[in-house]
């Protein structure tokens, strides 16, 4: 008798097994989004071939420039927005870890002594004398995943450990351009103080001339003083470039993890090329950017906790096992005869909440809403990125063409000017005309070059990257042993 009901117990235990992972909840599509065939600011835009920039090198080397390639390759190790990101990782593989051992069961052992008096039944008659009960036990219970709901938790665990790797590729994507754009400006404020070096130059030979001219009598003090207030002018607005590059040398030392008062670059005669880029097919878009890879994964992990909610409406079956031994010594508790176990199944449901189990469900699928709308507003935020910057790109290379004629005009004008100040022909005011009209020229020409620049640090950082995939990150993030 006491065999049959063990083998029914165990049939039991059987058929449980073979019926958990059956998942409630629904399966995850990706949201649907109208992707276009193609940008429309791209049209007329010459693509990077794959020998221009490599199908596994990193974007920044496009601007050929080993400094800009050292100083990137350090935010990897120590900027500390990326140290944060990557220990938000670190944490949601833990959580996946302690969401999927709820699939194995748990032991536990106890050790104990109870001393006890007192009676028992309902007369005085059945009174115990006190007695010690010496115990020692080992516990373990299982819960058997009938509807899915452990399945569903491992399932949004693990689309959040995938969204961490993604926010990781993110922030990391960031860094990089924000050092890259800040090496670029300070790179240009190198190059406009070259230019402000030349103009005072210029200048004070004119300055010079200027002054031998009126120490003749050939002309007034005035055009001496106009030419004073000119080189004057020139020399404050090269100082003043002084402020802009130490911001931006102490914000670079930031990004790279430095202590900014201990960090310094110094000036060269080169500014980064401006870089061919491969802009791609629209839909790969939603593959390259981290943060739609993000937004999507948190969609994923919100729609499992729609089946986590919705397991709550089953009952839970747990097998709870117990074995050891109890006696009233403690010399000889551990014998045979001492002996006790326990086996068997309990199921448990929730008969009335008050609504909480509905409400929470409610809340699962609004969550839900939310993340899918926060995917959509990240795809489309993207492509307004990527058309910005492309648009940026072209009208700036048009408007580029056209301010080389003018700065070619200005640097014609300056030349005749002084020809004609030298024969005295001409008044010191056409030839401070003349200086003023070539160095803003030559000036908006590098600012022309800079905001080039800059859009191309941004449409790098709008396509994603051109060195992450998210399998690729979370292989790399995987936590070391021993860690």
């Amino acid at each position: 008798m006491k065999h049959a009901k063990i083998r029914s117990l165990l049939a039991g235990i059987t058929l449980a097994l073979a019926l958990g992972g059956c998942a409630i909840g629904p399966d995850f599509l990706r949201p649907s989004i109208v992707i276009p065939a193609e940008y429309r600011e791209a049209s007329g835009w010459k693509q990077a071939a794959p020998a221009d920039t490599g199908s596994h090198v990193p974007w920044w080397e496009g601007y050929g420039d080993a400094t800009l390639n050292n100083l990137v390759e350090r935010v990897e190790i120590s900027n500390q927005n990326v140290a944060q990101a990557t220990a938000q990782y670190r944490a949601a593989a833990a959580l996946l870890a302690a969401s999927r051992a709820a699939w194995l069961p748990s032991l536990g052992s106890s050790l104990g002594i109870n001393r006890s008096e007192g009676v028992t039944g309902t007369t005085s008659t059945n009174f115990n004398p006190a007695r010690t009960i010496d115990r020692v036990a080992l516990n373990s219970s299982w819960e058997i995943d009938l509807w899915g709901r452990i399945g569903r938790n491992v399932e949004a665990a693990q689309s959040s450990l995938d969204a961490s790797a993604a926010d990781l590729a993110a922030a990391r994507l960031s860094m990089q351009a924000a050092l890259t754009q800040a090496y670029i400006q300070l790179r240009i404020n190198d190059a406009q103080q070259r230019i402000l070096q030349r103009a005072i130059t210029a200048q004070r030979r004119s300055h010079q001339i200027t002054f031998n001219r009126r120490e003749a009598g050939i002309v007034t003090s005035a055009d001496l003083a106009q030419a004073e207030a000119q080189l004057k002018t020139t020399e404050a607005q090269a100082i003043d470039l002084g402020i802009q590059r130490a911001q931006l040398e102490h914000l670079i030392a930031q990004l790279i993890g430095e202590i900014p008062g201990q960090f310094q670059l110094a000036a060269v005669d080169s500014v980064p090329a401006l870089p061919a880029l491969p802009v791609g097919i629209p839909s790969a878009l939603l593959e390259s950017r981290p943060d739609i890879a993000a937004a999507e994964r948190r969609a994923a992990a919100a729609n499992a906790q729609i089946g986590v909610a919705q397991a709550a409406f089953f009952p839970n079956l747990i097998i709870s096992a117990s074995g050891g031994f109890q006696n009233s010594s403690l010399a000889d508790l551990v014998a045979w005869p001492h002996r006790f176990w326990s086996l068997g199944p309990a199921i448990a449901l929730s008969l009335f909440d008050g609504g909480a189990r509905s409400a929470a469900k409610e809340q699962a699928i609004a969550n839900y809403d939310r993340t899918v709308a926060g995917y959509r507003q990240s795809v489309l935020t993207a492509f307004q990125e990527v058309e910005d910057n492309l648009a940026a790109l072209r009208i700036l290379d048009q408007e580029s063409a056209v301010q080389a004629q003018a700065r070619r005009a200005a640097s014609e004008f300056e030349r005749l000017t002084n020809n004609q100040y030298m024969a005295g022909t001409v008044s010191f005011l056409n030839v401070a005309t003349a200086q003023t009209a070539s160095l803003s020229a030559e000036r908006s020409s590098l600012d022309l070059l800079a905001r080039q620049l800059a859009a191309s640090v941004a449409l790098n950082k709008a396509l994603g990257g051109n060195d992450w995939t998210l399998a690729g990150e979370v292989q790399a993030r995987q936590p070391k042993p021993g860690r």
